[in-house]
């Protein structure tokens, strides 16, 4: 056995134990752990080539895992102007202003992270900002990246004068004279004017994810269940890996949009296992609604203004089918479902391909295939139950419930649902306590990745902005140490990676996050602030603060 790394003078943290070990070091060889004692002992495992750091009694977790990102996607969408710290419209105007200035003449703006809450009682329109933006090309994407504003120049230039007809759940939204008002609702809306804008190059786009990617690292990530491949991204990827440049070990889910025919089906089968060193494709990931806050989710009663009335599949029975096809091809799914209707209709198809599964009652039934449900914003008791009865994981994204929802139900998500659904907002507790695998993540670029703010949020569930604000259901908060195992030993279940990764134990990955203090007894409102000295992926260091040089 080669040791290529020793950890020396550490606390290490088993969340799948409950607490500390008693050993105060670790020895790497092959990617793997491969012994846990003393210091002294540990360090005569170290030969001239093996890295050796002395970390001073820091804490050593397993890997934080995101549950939930989009990596090529969200590195296009956030390159731009930020929006996400504008609170009111006249912050948005100035910002915008401050960007026209700079801009060469006829180029594109590109904001992101734009709140609808900034608009208050008023429709969520381009007009609202003009006229900073008169005359030029902008495209402004909504936090929720299921929606964007476009000017009134970006819907010249992309032939956009009118309502459009779409095989999925999306509007060019018009007014009652059947003018578009800017605002896009769903990809297949948004992409008829994003078209229109210059597109980064090749090498821009490489750039800009590894430039991410080595973020993430930095701040204790050492992998994320990627929900999306679309383009070239898996491409990307491998190249990254073959160059030693890839940073975060990548669980990868294409989409499966509505229409799907037996082929496309056969080639999202095909396409599971196809990946390198550090990224595989497994799962696929399939949308049953869109979003609370642009009346595309799919709830059991309309909202406020009567929107979020239907399933993002025109035919919710295909997507039952579809769900039964990969569940017999042994392909895991994971379903975006907001509302409450979306939610239920995605437990039903598990339910039913379950059930109707080939292997159930052999002798030889082959490993569980593990179904997901991402975001879950509100839902009924009864759903909640479900999860549990059905193995299905419950994967949620606390932050967003802590940044764009408020504790007195005056944002646009609460007034939306009405006070009862907005009592039932990502339920993390009670999912727990019903005995779902709750898996945390960020689902950047909706929210900030780094892992110790989503761990906090799922906490104190403040907004990250202004922690002296009043929780939103403080009754749903998750203990630290859960927090700590839904981002490590449950993101490793729900990969299916149990036995190889999310626990600090011999021959599990050497995939590690070194943290300053315990996070098990830091505040949770100042866990988010807690240095991060070391990231290990795969037994090497992709980031290593300055004071341990």
């Amino acid at each position: 056995m080669r040791t290529s790394l020793v950890l020396l003078s550490v606390r290490l943290l088993d969340p799948a134990s409950g607490g500390f070990l008693p050993q105060s070091a670790l020895a790497v060889a092959d990617g793997r752990i491969a012994a846990l004692g003393d210091d002294r002992t540990i360090r005569e495992l170290a030969d001239a080539a093996t890295t050796v750091i002395d970390l001073k009694g820091a804490v050593v977790t397993p890997g934080l895992v995101d549950g939930h990102l989009h990596p090529v996607t969200g590195a296009e969408l956030t390159h731009g102007l930020d929006l996400s710290g504008c609170t009111d419209l006249p912050s948005v105007r100035a910002a915008l202003a401050a960007e026209v200035e700079g801009l060469a003449p006829g180029a594109w703006l590109h904001a992101w992270g734009l709140d609808p809450n900034v608009f208050g009682d008023r429709p969520v329109a381009a007009a609202a900002l003009a006229p900073v933006l008169d005359g030029v090309p902008a495209l402004l994407q909504l936090f929720d990246a299921h929606s964007m504003l476009a000017s009134p120049r970006a819907l010249e230039l992309a032939g956009v004068d009118g309502p459009r007809t779409f095989a999925q759940a999306a509007e060019v939204v018009c007014d009652a004279d059947g003018r578009p008002t800017g605002l896009l609702l769903e990809d297949a809306a948004c992409e008829l004017v994003e078209r229109a804008a210059p597109q980064p190059t090749r090498a821009e786009r490489r750039t800009r994810l590894a430039a991410a990617l080595r973020a993430m690292a930095a701040n204790g990530l050492t992998g994320g269940h990627a929900m999306d491949a679309g383009g070239d991204s898996l491409d990307l990827y491998a190249e990254l890996d073959e160059a030693g440049e890839l940073p975060l070990r990548l669980r990868v889910a294409p989409w499966c949009q509505p229409g799907v025919d037996r082929e496309g089906l056969r080639a999202l089968v095909e396409l599971q296992g196809r990946g390198g060193e550090l990224w595989r494709v497994n799962g696929v990931k399939l949308f049953m609604d869109g979003t609370i806050d642009n009346g595309t989710a799919w709830l059991e009663r309309p909202d406020c203004h009567g929107e979020s009335t239907h399933a993002f599949w025109p035919d919710p029975a295909h997507y039952t089918r579809v769900v039964e096809e990969l569940h017999r091809a042994g392909v895991p799914t994971a379903t975006h479902a907001i509302g409450d209707a979306a939610v239920r209709h995605a437990l039903d198809a598990v339910a039913k391909a379950t059930a109707n599964s080939p292997a159930d009652g052999t002798p030889t039934r082959p490993a569980p295939v593990r179904h997901r449900i991402e975001h879950i914003e509100t839902v009924p008791d009864e759903a909640v139950r479900r999860f549990a009865e059905l193995g299905v994981i419950a994967s949620m994204q606390p932050t967003h419930c802590c940044d764009f929802t408020r504790a007195d139900h005056t944002d646009n998500w609460s007034r939306r649902l009405g006070e009862e659904r907005a009592d039932r907002a990502w339920r993390c507790r009670d999912l727990w306590d019903a005995g779902a695998t709750v898996v945390l993540g960020s689902d950047w670029p909706i929210a900030p990745y780094p892992p110790l703010g989503v761990m906090a949020g799922a906490r104190h569930r403040r907004p990250s902005r202004d922690l002296d604000q009043p929780p939103h259901n403080p009754g749903q908060a998750l203990t630290a140490l859960e927090a700590l195992r839904a981002m490590t030993v449950n993101a490793a279940f729900a990969a299916g990676e149990e036995q190889l990764a999310g626990r600090i134990a011999v021959g599990h990955r050497a995939d590690l996050t070194v943290l300053a203090t315990d996070p098990l007894t830091t505040p949770a409102t100042e866990l988010a602030a807690v240095p991060v000295l070391l990231t290990v992926l795969d037994g090497r260091p992709t980031h290593r603060a300055d004071r341990l040089s």
